[in-house]
């Protein structure tokens, strides 16, 4: 065995104990990132007000909250039971299959 194979995995939803190789479990990979959408008005029509606005607010973030706002990906261990409910209403909003 493997150092791979000594490791615990545990379920990210109910902490359930997993084991590897026996399909007991799933993997979920979420990638979430800002709207790459261009802004709606253009920055150089918005005048100085707005970039120092939006500098003043920038200085309260730290290097980490800005990664945080532009791109994250997150891998879930989700036991059978767990991604079976996750995936049937991942948003958690109470409406089967919404999405959001």
């Amino acid at each position: 065995m493997g150092a791979m194979d000594s490791t615990e995995l545990i379920c990210h939803r109910c902490g359930a104990l997993l084991h590897r190789g026996d399909g007991s479990f799933h993997v979920v990979r979420i990638e979430a990132f800002a709207d790459p959408s261009p802004p709606e008005e253009e920055m150089e029509s918005s005048g100085a007000a707005t970039v120092e606005s939006l500098l003043a607010e920038a200085s309260s973030y730290s290097a980490q909250e800005f990664m945080d706002q532009v791109y994250r990906r997150l891998e879930l261990r989700l036991c059978r039971r767990c991604y079976a409910a996750w995936i049937e209403d991942p948003t958690g909003s109470g409406v089967p299959g919404s999405g959001g």
